[in-house]
């Protein structure tokens, strides 16, 4: 892959795009909200809401329940209670899971624009496997990609590169030959760790700081714009 200047910024040549979820195709933050207040409701605690869901979502669900528990976005928090609290936040989330997640502008656009070059579209994904099907399907999403990698038991999270890298495989595809599109520190971490190049977009959730300040290869405003800044290769 190869980023070359092309005006007003980076013009990319590729064969694959790796796609974020939350954050970058959907906002999902009042399912995860309704979740996780749900789970602490259950538990005895205090609901936190939104606001604070926002900043604690990125690393996976098992680091938002952490979070969630502990109030704090760094604290360990006790593995225990995590572990006990896992399987109450996930029946809550099985139940919220698209209920009320909506499109960004212009993501359909954007897809079907990649599509249309010839690129292969990934969606590479912190949230569980299970969920992550489950929502695409809902929101007809999942028609775009041919690869959906959500996160298991096997494989490490973002801002592991792994994801990316085992993406890259499946598609048939070298990691050179690729480029991520994602709305956080976690995705540019990733992308960076796997010798990607990354694209980032500014609505999504990047633990309370902005994406304008994260060093990508490309800011756009939405998929759109970001589809006309890739090649194929």
């Amino acid at each position: 892959m190869s980023a070359v200047p092309s005006g007003g910024g980076a013009s990319f040549r590729a064969r694959a795009v790796l796609l974020d979820l939350d954050g970058t195709l959907l906002d999902t933050i009042a399912d995860l909200a309704a979740a996780v207040d749900a789970m602490l409701v259950e538990l005895g605690r205090a609901p936190i809401g939104e606001s604070a869901v926002r900043t604690y979502v990125g690393k996976g669900a098992r680091v938002l329940v952490r979070r969630a528990l502990t109030g704090s976005l760094d604290a360990p928090g006790d593995e225990a209670a995590v572990e006990a609290a896992m399987p109450v936040f996930e029946r809550h989330y099985a139940r919220e899971n698209g209920a009320s997640a909506r499109l960004y502008p212009n993501v359909v656009e954007g897809l079907a624009a990649m599509r249309s070059r010839g690129l292969t579209l990934a969606c590479v994904t912190n949230k569980p496997q299970s969920f992550a099907d489950a929502l695409l399907g809902r929101t007809g999403l999942s028609r775009f990609f041919a690869a959906i990698v959500g996160a298991d038991a096997h494989l490490a999270r973002k801002p592991d590169p792994a994801p990316l890298l085992h993406a890259c495989e499946r598609l048939g595809v070298a990691p050179a030959q690729a480029v991520a599109i994602g709305d956080s520190m976690n995705d540019v971490q990733a992308a960076r760790a796997a010798g990607i190049p990354v694209i980032v977009v500014p609505y999504g959730y990047n633990e309370g700081r902005p994406a304008s300040t994260l060093d990508a290869d490309a800011h756009v405003d939405d998929l759109q714009q970001a589809a006309a800044r890739i090649g194929m290769l």
